[in-house]
């Protein structure tokens, strides 16, 4: 554990502010995450997580009236520095989102090797290999190894937002983001997919949207609360669940709002 709080940051987040049109959504936000860690973002609902991830890939700006202001390097590099491509960044930063989103009229092999292609990979034997661990990365391969041209919509749920993190996983991205991946699933889905983030923190740092506060506690190696767009409390999620420093944040896990 030494080594995962001592790394230098995967993520770096400084002084972030966002707007849709003149509300202001996200107010001066620093985080970071380190290496291999998990960082669940709990708060009630309309408090800003989600368009706190969504600024973290740029997707944020792609909303009419949008805009955000601040600093956030990824691995070093300020992804909102004059001339940075924010598709160029998408790459670097997988996107996972609340509903499972295949792509429609692509088999289950084409939606994995969808980014491969978009970046001029063309050789079968690599996208074969790629594919393949990325399934698997997935915990999805032996349940689609002998169907991968059948339409990637043809899974259930569970499994299409599986397909949704292989296909994330395949450009091989050091930050994966997730915005409350679970909530359109039933139980065993959400804990297949719970035991999946528990594997990939091994590799990728994950940073985690969810209303849900035992899924917090038991996948997030930190916890950040945020509330009417500000960050309230961060730090080790242990902590953060059984002794918060403050009195928002107790007030929300122990539920007596939001």
């Amino acid at each position: 554990m030494e080594k995962i709080t001592t790394a230098q940051p995967v993520l770096q987040v400084k002084n972030l502010n966002a707007w849709f049109g003149q509300v202001h959504a996200v107010k001066n936000i620093d985080l970071q995450a380190s290496p291999c860690t998990v960082t669940a973002l709990i708060g009630p609902s309309g408090c800003g997580k989600s368009t706190f991830i969504r600024c973290l890939n740029r997707l944020h700006e792609e909303v009419p009236g949008a805009r955000a202001q601040g600093e956030v390097f990824l691995e070093g590099e300020n992804i909102y520095e004059r001339g940075v491509d924010p598709v160029a960044i998408r790459r670097k930063i997988g996107m996972v989102f609340q509903k499972p989103n295949p792509f429609p009229g692509f088999s289950i092999f084409d939606n994995v090797a969808a980014g491969l292609k978009l970046a001029g990979v063309s050789k079968r034997s690599l996208l074969n290999e790629t594919v393949e661990r990325s399934l698997k990365h997935a915990a999805l391969w032996d349940e689609v190894k002998d169907k991968l041209k059948a339409p990637g919509t043809s899974l259930s749920g569970g499994q299409q937002q599986r397909l949704c993190i292989a296909r994330a996983l395949a450009v091989n991205p050091p930050m994966l983001l997730m915005d409350e991946p679970t909530s359109a699933l039933d139980p065993i889905s959400t804990a297949k997919i719970e035991e999946l983030v528990f594997e990939l923190k091994k590799e990728v740092t994950v940073v985690m949207v969810t209303h849900n506060m035992q899924q917090a506690a038991r996948v997030s190696d930190r916890s950040a609360f945020f509330l009417m767009g500000e960050l309230i409390e961060e730090g080790e999620t242990s902590t953060v669940f059984t002794n918060p420093r403050d009195k928002k944040t107790e007030q929300y896990i122990t539920g007596r709002f939001g």
